[in-house]
């Protein structure tokens, strides 16, 4: 019997912890178990000096059968009787054993030096197998232990998988194989004592990871090769079964997989988060004594049989070589030291010793083998199995410290870093602990002073007050407001439910409610900072005008719902600035392209975390009026999702019947909107829902022409871009008066027309040649030539990039650098012109407007098309091909019409009816004539890599065709576009002044339109109609008669 005490305190700089150990051994002179004493000394500062007067080798095997209990004080002598008898009384029980065996077994005196191999087989240990239930097995004999036990060549081998198992340390091993637990049932019920090899596996990895691998069962190898080939000798202390054991007795074929080791069991059901049927499984309790090599696997299993050679006890024997004597015990106490650090560094690791030495039955700190295989047995966990495997299979005592040391000083950089962890987190929730009791006491002071009332009350009195300087608060909001009060003074400042009222009241309390901004109602300061920042424009100068008249008549202004429909880059964003500079209203911006959510419109309920109110509400938040001038940017381009429709939540805020109550969904209480002008941009009038466009009224912004880009470029574009790339600074002068206008711009006692800005005045920044501009004639070829798109936005890159180059040559210049060819400057003036204005923007990208520059062929007709670049000349081209003759001499097939140029399916049935109507026509015209019948129609579009669609090219293909069939050509200044009807007829169609554009850029003086545009062309400035020929037609008859001159 074995009988343990350890002291309390087992770590600390002035105590010496004492284990102290009383075993049990049989003396042969006396006949009976005697106890024996030793005491040793753990981890004491003193371990140096007593190394060598350690303890000495027991004579006599010592069998190990349990331990008593934790709490025996062997310093205590209080129990002394009962421990006296208890002695007896296990020695008397001993007695009455030894004569059963000897009456079985007679011994010698060789057995008593050398027991057998059924010493402990007494009938007294039997009885005490089946402890509990039946799932609790103990060994039926036990031959030995450490060097004593037996050394039996063949063994069942077991893989472990987390590290090698090391001699004298108690182990427990989980096991999953059914055929491997029920071997080792068979090896406990054999007699020979429960003996098995361990072996460490080579590819270790947590179970869950060796599952993915296809390693279900760690006790089960597929290869020799996954064992290393040193192992250890270990003897079955107790073998515990799960009930689940019993639900498994079948065909021992079946396999279930599982994992080898509990905590990985938990681990891998923690991770799946599933809730697994029983497996079978079992855990040993092992006591290892003595390393082993594996020589050969017999049988791969499972179980796995294999041959092995026992070690002989490595023993060291001092004073034979005085240095290496020294090193090793610099070695020793150098191990010891670490242990000691490291269980100071790490409460963890601490525990662990603690908790291993009682178990470790053979650990002797004089023994420098047996020392380092303890140090090693405390690393399993943290240390990598190679580095552990190498220290097992070690032989020299000195490179076996190293091998355990270098473990050991893992685990202390790893507890360093630990504590150096711990310590910045303790220092940073230290500081916030002070922070936070001084803020504390601070408060507390200041309200016993009187200086300081609570948080509550402060934030109660600051809603009240700023709700006071509102004069229009709706009764209902007014109700909902104080209601949150009266609950926020009874919440507690650190619950949830304190936040949320608090969020809520500040952002009701943030709604202007009632307040107003001053408007303008003077028409002409309003059309001076119209026409300031946009040059033309008319129609939308126009209804703000009408808007702020219709407001000083009633002396009220209600908000109004505008579109700015049109091409990009003509201003329908940045003119809603100036709308609301105009009016003397507040600006919001937001977009809604891509927009999917119907939260970002009415907002968020306020039981969602981070709930927060709509963009119409942020919007009066920030700009702190209830009638600012809000751009709904994108409104084309809403998207729609599983969230909701906000095209659909817009109908509400954009409907002035409706948007006086509205209802925000994180507010819950009705909001007056209908004083907000709303203005909305769009590029595609067809992709905004129907019912949300009749809420709107259009505008149509159709782009710029020649005339306007070149004035807009040389009064805004130029001077904008030489101020921003540092070739112009404005005039003092004209600065300080236009904040002078800016700050007196609401004041009532001086004239409205007297606030107006004036004009802007630049002049050239100093270092800059005199005599550096940028020519009107440069100006007009970059419309031309480079940018014929609808808006400007293309002009503004192209003059930006000149203005940039311009800045590098004069900075170069200045500094005598030298720059590429490409960047030098190649004239010897600093005007930019027409003649050099490829040396800044490159070549054309546009080289003419006509594909046929005087006599056109028969079978091509000139059209004009709208485009997003604002209208482009569009030529059709027919060919006819004669149908050759069959064997009879008859025409082969019959007429055909063949389209190319990449058209869309309007465009493909347009050519199908002008086909149609000019067959017909030729009818008329030539009787006589089969052209159609006899020959194949080809007609192309160029620019086939130009998507092309729409019905206006109708009269342009069926005059291309006749023109083809009469072998006659048309006008070469002609050009026409209207749709037609199958019947002959010439509908309307729209661009009419991008395609009246198109037509003077190539030179086109006769213009063939429908009839029903003549309203459209009225209304273009003279300046585009001057020199113009221009015939309306509503029957074909009359674009016959104008295209062939009859």
């Amino acid at each position: 019997m074995l009988r343990r005490s350890v002291q309390s305190s087992f770590f600390g700089r002035a105590q010496t912890s004492t284990a102290i150990w009383q075993l049990h051994r049989w003396s042969p002179s006396r006949g009976a178990w005697c106890s024996h004493h030793r005491s040793h000394s753990l981890l004491s500062p003193s371990l140096g000096s007593s190394f060598n007067g350690g303890l000495g080798q027991q004579p006599h095997r010592c069998f190990f059968f349990g331990s008593g209990s934790d709490n025996d004080d062997d310093g205590n002598k209080k129990d002394d009787d009962d421990k006296k008898k208890k002695a007896k009384k296990d020695e008397q029980d001993q007695r009455e054993e030894d004569d059963e065996n000897s009456s079985d077994s007679p011994a010698s005196d060789a057995s008593e030096k050398q027991p057998s191999a059924t010493l402990n087989n007494s009938s007294k240990y039997k009885s005490r197998s089946p402890v509990g239930n039946g799932n609790v097995l103990l060994p039926a004999s036990r031959l030995g232990f450490g060097d004593q036990a037996p050394r039996y060549p063949h063994l069942m081998a077991l893989p472990v998988v987390r590290g090698p198992v090391f001699p004298g340390v108690l182990t427990p091993v989980a096991i999953t194989d059914k055929k491997t637990i029920r071997a080792v049932e068979k090896i406990l019920s054999g007699g020979s004592g429960g003996y098995l090899g361990l072996f460490c596996r080579k590819d270790y990895a947590p179970a869950h990871d060796l599952i993915a691998k296809g390693i279900e069962k760690p006790e089960v190898i597929t290869d020799p090769s996954d064992l290393y080939t040193v192992g250890t000798f270990a003897q079955i202390q107790r073998m515990t079964k799960t009930d689940d054991m019993d639900d498994f007795d079948g065909d021992d074929d079946e396999e279930y997989p599982s994992h080898s080791l509990a905590d990985d069991t938990h681990d891998k059901q923690a991770h799946d988060g599933q809730t697994h049927h029983p497996k079978p499984s079992a855990s040993i309790l092992l006591m290892p004594h003595r390393r082993i090599n594996l020589l050969s696997i017999d049988d791969i299993g499972p179980p796995i049989d294999v041959t092995v050679s026992h070690w002989d006890r490595l023993t060291y024997v001092r004073g034979q070589d005085s240095s290496r004597d020294d090193t090793i015990r610099a070695l020793c106490q150098e191990v010891l030291s670490t242990i000691r650090e490291v269980a100071q560094l790490n409460t963890l690791f601490k525990e662990q010793v603690v908790n291993m030495v009682p178990s470790s039955h053979m650990f002797d700190m004089n023994d420098p083998y047996r020392l380092a295989d303890f140090a090693a047995s405390l690393s399993i966990n943290g240390g990598d199995v190679a580095d552990l495997q190498s220290v097992l299979e070690e032989k020299d005592p000195e490179l076996r410290l190293h091998k355990a040391l270098v473990l050991l000083s893992k685990e202390r950089e790893v507890g360093k870093l630990q504590k150096e962890i711990s310590a910045k987190v303790e220092e940073k929730m230290s500081e916030a602990q002070r922070k936070y009791f001084l803020m504390e006491q601070l408060k507390s002071i200041k309200k016993e002073l009187g200086m300081e009332k609570d948080d509550k009350e402060s934030l109660i009195e600051k809603y009240r007050k700023k709700m006071s300087e509102y004069t229009e608060v709706p009764e209902e909001i007014t109700e909902t407001i104080e209601s949150e009060l009266d609950k926020l003074s009874t919440l507690e400042k650190n619950s949830s439910e304190f936040n949320v009222t608090r969020s809520y009241l500040d952002w009701l309390t943030s709604i202007p409610w009632g307040v107003t901004t001053e408007e303008n109602f003077d028409i002409k300061a309003a059309r001076k900072v119209l026409d300031r920042d946009h040059y033309g424009m008319d129609e939308v100068k126009e209804t703000i005008l009408q808007f702020i008249a219709v407001g000083k008549l009633k002396g009220t202004v209600q908000g109004k719902i505008l579109c700015l429909s049109g091409p990009p880059g003509t201003g329908k964003t940045s003119i809603a600035e100036s709308v609301a500079a105009a009016l003397g209203r507040k600006f919001f911006r937001f977009s809604v392209g891509g927009m999917s959510d119907v939260s970002e419109i009415k907002g968020h309920r306020r039981t969602y975390v981070g709930a927060m109110p709509g963009k119409i509400i942020q919007c009066l938040k920030s700009t702190g009026s209830t009638n600012p001038l809000v751009l709904i940017d994108e409104i084309d381009k809403l998207g729609r999702d599983f969230r909701g429709d906000p095209a659909s939540a817009l109908l509400e805020v954009l409907d002035p019947n409706q948007n006086s109550t509205f209802r925000d969904n994180f507010i819950d209480a009705p909001v007056d909107i209908s004083k907000v002008l709303f203005m909305c941009t769009a590029n595609d009038l067809d992709r905004i829902p129907g019912p949300l466009l009749d809420r709107m009224e259009v505008i149509r912004l159709s782009g710029y022409d020649v005339p306007e880009k070149l004035e807009i470029a040389q009064q805004y574009l130029v001077p904008k871009s030489m101020v921003s790339n540092g070739l112009m600074v404005k005039d003092e002068t004209s600065e300080n008066a236009e904040k002078t206008s800016k700050s007196m711009s609401h004041d009532d006692n001086l004239p409205q027309e007297e606030n107006s800005p004036p004009p802007a005045r630049y002049h050239l920044a100093d270092g800059v040649p005199g005599t550096l501009s940028i020519h009107r004639s440069a100006l007009e070829s970059l419309v031309r030539w480079y940018c014929r798109e609808a808006g400007v936005r293309n002009l503004a890159k192209k003059i930006d990039k000149i203005t940039r180059l311009l800045s590098l040559q004069v900075v170069a210049e200045a500094e005598g650098a030298t720059l590429t060819d490409k960047s030098t400057r190649k004239s010897d003036t600093w005007e930019v012109s027409s003649s050099n204005l490829h040396e800044y923007v490159g070549k054309p990208v546009f080289t003419s407007d006509r594909l046929y520059e005087r006599d056109i062929p028969n079978g091509i007709v000139m059209g004009l098309a709208w485009t997003s670049m604002g209208g482009s000349a569009l030529y059709i081209e027919t060919q006819g091909i004669k149908r050759g003759l069959d064997s009879e001499g008859k025409p082969r097939g019959g007429g055909t019409l063949k389209v190319t140029g990449q058209l869309g399916d309007v465009m493909k049935e347009s050519t199908q009816i002008a086909y149609t109507v000019a067959r017909a026509r030729l009818a008329e015209i030539a009787q006589g004539n089969s052209f159609f019948d006899d020959t194949d129609i080809h007609m192309h579009v160029p620019e086939g890599a130009t998507p092309k669609d729409g019905p206006s090219a109708g009269v342009t293909m069926v005059t291309a065709m006749l023109s083809l069939a009469l072998d006659k050509p048309v006008k070469s200044d002609l050009a026409m576009t209207g749709e037609i009807s199958l019947t002959g007829k010439v509908l309307a169609v729209g661009g009419i002044k991008e395609k009246t554009m198109a037509a003077r850029r190539a030179g086109i003086t006769t213009i063939v339109l429908p009839s029903d545009c003549k309203r459209d062309y009225d209304e273009l400035p003279d300046y585009l109609k001057e020199g113009l020929d221009v015939h309306y037609a509503s029957e074909y008859s009359t674009v016959y008669n104008v295209a062939f001159g009859t």
